[in-house]
């Protein structure tokens, strides 16, 4: 299963709102379709500024990875490249796969569609696709399950490198997920402030397994050489 939403679709206009969700169908469809998944025989749930699709039992998963995703990311990259600011189509997307039922008029039903829904609505996928470059158009968060079966063996295509652990937190759901931006390695959490000049960083948790190494000028004209690792010893001799 599939989802995604376009970024900033609110407050477009009508007209605007025709042609971006026009321009998200047609690139998920010819996507899909490289990636040997006939659209016919896919299920699709129109989210209003977005898409769901089910795609039939028995896809490789992997290939809703490789080459689905760069060859979405590619044709909306190559629409934004000469699309006006009201028309530019940026996605969040996500990935999940699970048991679903199938009503009587073809509707899809199933938990597996909650968790789907809750990656889609992650604060860490909207802030990733925000604080990417302009020319990123999809920010994708993978299931653990998603993940487990398919991106950590590096099917050709796939490079585990290029996806991030995240925690997800979405009203009642709380999960690990992977983070992936096409065409742009995921940034990694920002780093811990440095420590004031003759500090000691703050000691790690215990079990954390960190590890700090320093060397300050003392003003008693020695040297502290100090290794942080659960206890500290500093040493001090004087200097030549």
């Amino acid at each position: 299963m599939v989802a995604l939403d376009i970024e900033g679709s609110a407050g477009r206009g009508n007209e605007a709102l025709l042609t971006i969700r026009e321009v998200l169908a047609r690139s998920v469809r010819e996507a899909l379709a490289l990636s040997g998944v006939d659209w016919d025989a896919c299920l699709r749930h129109d989210l209003g500024d977005g898409l769901r699709v089910t795609v039939p039992a028995g896809t490789w998963k992997a290939r809703l990875i490789h080459p689905f995703v760069p060859e979405l990311a590619a044709r909306l990259r190559a629409h934004n490249r000469t699309a006006g600011e009201l028309t530019r189509v940026r996605v969040r997307m996500a990935l999940h796969a699970g048991d679903v039922r199938l009503g009587p008029d073809g509707e899809v039903a199933g938990g597996a569609l909650e968790t789907l829904a809750r990656l889609l609505d992650a604060p860490r996928a909207r802030a990733a696709l925000a604080e990417a470059p302009p020319s990123v158009p999809v920010a994708l968060l993978v299931s653990r399950h998603f993940h487990d079966e398919t991106v950590r063996h590096g099917y050709p295509g796939i490079d585990p490198e290029d996806f991030r652990r995240v925690s997800v937190t979405a009203k009642e759901f709380t999960a690990d997920a992977w983070l992936h931006l096409p065409g742009h390695r995921a940034a990694s959490p920002p780093p811990e402030e440095p420590a004031a000049a003759g500090h000691a960083p703050a000691p790690a948790a215990e079990g954390a397994g960190t590890h700090y190494q320093m060397t300050n000028r003392a003003s008693g004209h020695g040297v502290i050489n100090a290794t942080q690792h659960g206890t500290q010893h500093v040493y001090v001799g004087r200097t030549p």
